[in-house]
């Protein structure tokens, strides 16, 4: 369930910041790239920091 979540949350913040960079400021493709480093990052060392926010937040657990 939480993997899914996070999944979501990066789609979102992703076409979110395309739009953005689109129509506000090319450097909203920082905030791009930055999603895409952390995905990367996430899938090298097994941690994740949405995980870490969701766990916190709102007590989900896998």
């Amino acid at each position: 369930m939480k993997n899914r979540i996070v999944r979501v949350i990066a789609g979102i913040f992703i076409l979110t910041s395309l739009f953005l960079a689109i129509y506000v400021n090319i450097n909203w493709l920082w905030f791009t790239a930055f999603v895409g480093v952390n995905s990367l990052q996430s899938s090298i060392t097994k941690w994740c920091l949405m995980d870490t926010i969701l766990e916190k937040v709102f007590k989900i657990r896998d």
